[in-house]
Order: C-alpha cells, then sequence, then structure tokens
C-alpha cells in the first residue's frame, strides 16, 4: 500500500538495510537507545512491551535489559537480523522475542503494558498506523509515540518521505480520547544526531506519551 505515493513497503526497507551502516547518514544500525525512550518509560514498571517497527533493536534491547518482556516487530528480515545480533552481545537476547511482520496487517494475540514505536514508517497512513498500535495497549498500559516532522528534505536517517509521513504531536493527541487516554507528554522539537564523518545531523521530533485508563 502507498502513502500518498511513496511506498515504504518490505521492498523497501529490505533496500533499505541491505545498505552498509556507513552508507546510510545518521544511521540507526549502529545509534545508542533514542534519549525518549529513557526519558518516558525509566519510571515504568517493567513488564511486557511492544516495539513496532524495532528496526535495529536499540530499544527494544534497552528495555529488555531493564526487565521487561520485549516483542519486536519489523517488516525488515534484514533489520532483524541485525537487531538479534546486537542483543546477544548485550545479554538480553532472553528478553525480546523479534517478529517479522506487516505492522498493517499483523496483530499481537495480546495486549501490553508497553507500545512504542520509534520513527517507524508503515505502508500505510502514519494516524492510521498511530491508531492501530494504541488498540494494542493494555488497560493502565503506556503508548509512547516518537517521529520524525518531515520537510521536503531527508529525514536524517536516510529517506526522503512526504511531509504525508509524519504527524505533529497536536494531531496524534486529537485522535487519543480523553475518555479512555491521560496524555502524559505532547512535545515537539529538535535535536541533533552525530552522522557519518562526524556530520551533524538536525532532527525535528515529535513525542507523545499518554496512559490508557484502567
Amino acid at each position: 500500500m502507498a502513502t500518498h505515493g511513496f511506498d515504504f513497503d518490505k521492498e523497501y526497507w529490505e533496500r533499505h538495510w541491505q545498505q552498509g551502516p556507513a552508507d546510510r547518514p545518521g544511521s540507526m544500525a549502529g545509534n545508542p537507545p533514542n534519549p525518549y525512550l529513557t526519558r518516558e518509560t525509566d519510571g515504568l514498571t517493567p513488564g511486557t512491551a511492544l516495539d513496532a517497527g524495532c528496526g535495529s533493536g536499540a530499544e527494544a534491547i534497552r528495555l529488555a535489559s531493564r526487565g521487561w518482556q520485549v516483542t519486536a516487530a519489523d517488516i525488515s528480515s534484514e533489520a532483524l537480523a541485525l537487531a538479534a545480533e546486537r542483543a546477544a552481545a548485550s545479554g538480553a537476547a532472553e528478553r525480546v522475542r523479534w517478529v517479522e511482520a506487516d505492522l498493517g496487517s499483523w496483530r499481537p494475540d495480546t495486549r501490553f503494558d508497553l507500545v512504542m514505536t520509534h520513527y517507524a514508517h508503515p505502508a500505510m497512513p502514519q494516524l492510521e498506523f498511530y491508531d492501530r498500535i494504541a488498540g494494542w495497549v493494555a488497560p493502565g498500559g503506556t503508548l509512547l509515540i516518537v517521529g520524525h516532522l518531515h520537510t521536503s528534505g531527508p529525514t536524517g536517517h536516510g529517506h526522503h518521505p512526504p511531509a504525508e509521513a509524519s504527524a505533529t504531536a497536536e494531531a496524534i493527541t486529537a485522535r487519543l480520547d480523553g475518555g479512555e487516554w491521560e496524555i502524559v507528554t505532547a512535545e515537539e522539537g529538535p535535536r541533533t544526531l552525530t552522522g557519518r564523518e562526524g556530520r551533524a545531523v538536525p532532527l525535528h521530533d515529535v513525542v507523545v506519551r499518554a496512559t490508557r485508563c484502567p
């Protein structure tokens, strides 16, 4: 399925992850966990978690190292192979289950204490993707969405998606029913990654954390 003419399908993501880490400016392959993950989840009691669009696994591995039981799903077998290799080196591999899945059609067989996604671009409209994963949060659980606000240029991870592939914090929170969700964090702001050859890569991030009412 194309997103406004831009197709983030399995072929796209396999091709993306087949490139060596050095070939991708601001590559996600070797990056440490997203800083928002630590800020938004370190105060939570470890339980079950889903990382939707886990990529090379940095966030899933970080959670597992903190005692979470993590299901990490991604459409790319290339990304999952890299993630599993990183997990084995981390010592947290036994607490992560890697799932190759198209998140536009796959459904988990349970709900989770934490559902998170970091910069995932599915082959479906971005806000509909967020709606979909929000449904997988257990009562009393947490939804964490970290995304880009895109311009006409690349994201910093080597993508050139259309503006429609991003969403503002306001647009995301507007879809979370106030009778069912408590918004904890809703913000946008810049940060900088260190890319290839030490080059500074600017990002403009969107962070939303919400708690589903018990």
